[in-house]
């Protein structure tokens, strides 16, 4: 039975970690149904240049508990064309900081208090929470639960690893030499690789700190290296994925090797000052000293790298270079996690096909604009794959964010495509629209109605280009009916051939079509922008 102590101590340790981890996950999806949408409005709000990046990046990650959720949603607004490449990375930059608080709370609530016991009944009314309550209160009980989860977990790996002592002792670990910290540096990058969770690896690290486990010189190392493991979490995500996924993935990736290897040569000077400032401490407090590194050379990284972000930005692009294609932009699958973001990717890739498609119509309809002419077939797979991409959104019901926004772009895309058709239809409509004298009237109107979205579209009035739209469509409309009326009179009076009626008759439908789809692409994407909330 002795000999079976040791595994017993090992298995709880494990099962500590996992339930550290099950808290992590819980509170984590608790906290972004309770608070997503707010933070992805203030990083977009509060983003305007790599610095202010790099504050909003800390506090939402700080937030929500998820850098991965931070930097996903950073993806999703460059690729939506919300945000620059430029002032992602300080998002990036600045997620590294947030990671850091949860070392702070295990730190300074998860040892000396002892709060996985006294946390329990909090596990049990947050499971109450969601399962008696729906939208926000089930959200809050998702997080309180986790929150809980998070100690209990904390306190059975603690006891887990006291019971190991002896069995596993610092000298198990490479020795304090420079080769032996970048063994352990690995060996964090391999522990993040095998949790999924650089948080779930720094609680680890602490827990072991606490009870002997490792020296504090290793706790250092180690933490380096969760650092550099959570990034290859993160370029694995991003295969596949746009470019913009792509770029972010390795921007983390390289940044984090940056401040790694940095923090590398930080341990020694660090060791000193404490030895030297507060001499003793180190013993009575190496959790806190050891959480402090770890945000220590995380703001360094950032204060070092944010003056150099147009440089490193443009490393990237030559790292990974964009293919670009005018007719849509990237859908990344990656997304369709958040439908907010993937509504937006969308909305933002209507707008650019819908642009090309008013070109097209304006050089058909006016002489002179050849080169405004737009590649219907490229045209038309761009609208496909749009249609793929908002086919793969699935939202709840009328109830769910989103669902109004949503509902207007599955139209503007069902008109969009139907603009896309008579863009294909035999030109000699619009010539006969553009050279017929009975026809200038509602060609000028169509002219009119075009020039005003393309300039309205520029300054993003969507207001008033919904409502001068609508009055352009219905006054084409109106003319219909007396041009109608006086090419059958011509016909009977004999001032106008049967088969020439036909080809006026058959240009004013094309007219009354094209000046009907714009006008309702124009409404349903001024309700989709209202809906979204800008």
């Amino acid at each position: 039975m002795a000999g079976a102590e040791p595994v017993m101590m090992i298995l709880q340790a494990l099962g500590g970690l996992g339930l550290f981890l099950l808290g992590m996950i819980v509170m984590t999806d608790g906290l972004r149904g309770l608070a997503g949408d707010a933070i992805r409005s203030a990083l977009i709000r509060f983003t305007s240049s790599p610095a202010s990046g790099a504050v909003t990046g800390a506090v939402s990650t700080a937030i929500l508990q998820s850098s991965s959720a931070t930097t996903v949603a950073a993806v999703g607004f460059v690729g939506a064309g919300l945000m620059t490449f430029n002032a992602s990375l300080g998002i990036i930059f600045g997620a590294n900081i947030g990671t850091t608080i949860t070392g702070w709370l295990v730190a300074l609530l998860g040892f000396h208090l002892q709060l996985g016991t006294l946390l329990l009944p909090l596990v049990l009314a947050g499971a109450g929470m969601r399962l008696f309550f729906n939208g926000r209160t089930a959200a809050a009980g998702f997080a309180l639960a986790g929150f809980g989860l998070i100690f209990v977990g904390i306190g059975t790996m603690q006891t887990g690893m006291a019971g190991m002592q002896g069995l596993v002792t610092p000298d198990t670990l490479p020795a304090d030499t420079w080769s032996g910290r970048i063994l352990i540096v690995l060996l964090g990058v391999a522990v993040t690789l095998a949790t999924q969770s650089s948080s779930a690896g720094v609680a680890a690290t602490l827990t072991a700190l606490y009870t002997g486990t490792i020296s504090f010189e290793q706790g250092l190392a180690l933490v380096i290296g969760m650092d550099i493991g959570t990034t290859v979490t993160a370029v694995l995500a991003t295969i596949g994925g746009s470019t913009a996924a792509r770029r972010t993935g390795i921007s983390h990736l390289v940044y984090n090797l940056f401040t790694g290897s940095g923090a590398v040569l930080l341990i020694s000077p660090y060791l000193a000052a404490w030895r030297y400032l507060l001499p003793g401490a180190l013993a009575l407090h190496a959790e806190i000293a050891l959480v402090a590194f770890h945000t220590l050379f995380n703001v360094l990284g950032v204060l070092l790298m944010l003056p150099f972000t147009d440089r490193f930005a443009r490393l990237i692009r030559r790292l990974i270079p964009e293919h670009l294609t005018p007719y849509a932009l990237e859908f990344d699958r990656h997304l369709l996690a958040t439908p907010a973001l993937a509504l937006t990717v969308i909305q933002e890739s209507l707008l650019v096909q819908f642009v090309l498609l008013l070109n097209h119509v304006d050089a058909i309809v006016n002489t002179g604009r050849e080169q405004k002419r737009t590649d219907l077939a490229r045209a038309q797979t761009a609208l496909d794959e749009t249609r793929e991409y908002l086919d793969a959104i699935h939202l709840k019901g009328a109830g769910d964010t989103g669902w109004e926004r949503m509902l207007a772009l599955v139209h503007v895309l069902d008109h969009m495509q139907r603009l896309h058709e008579r863009c294909e239809e035999d030109e000699d409509r619009a010539i006969t629209a553009r050279e017929s004298g009975n026809l200038s009237t509602m060609h000028d109107l169509l002219a009119g109605q075009i020039s005003a979205n393309l300039a309205s579209i520029a300054r993003g009035d969507w207001h008033q280009l919904a409502q001068q739209s609508a009055q352009s469509g219905l006054a084409i409309a109106q003319q219909g009916g007396p041009q109608r009326d006086l090419i059958a009179s011509s016909v009977a009076n004999g001032s106008m051939s049967l088969p020439g009626a036909t080809d006026c008759l058959e240009a004013i439908r094309w007219l009354e079509r094209v000046a009907h789809h714009i006008a309702r692409i124009d409404h349903h994407l001024h309700n989709a922008i209202l809906a979204s909330g800008k």
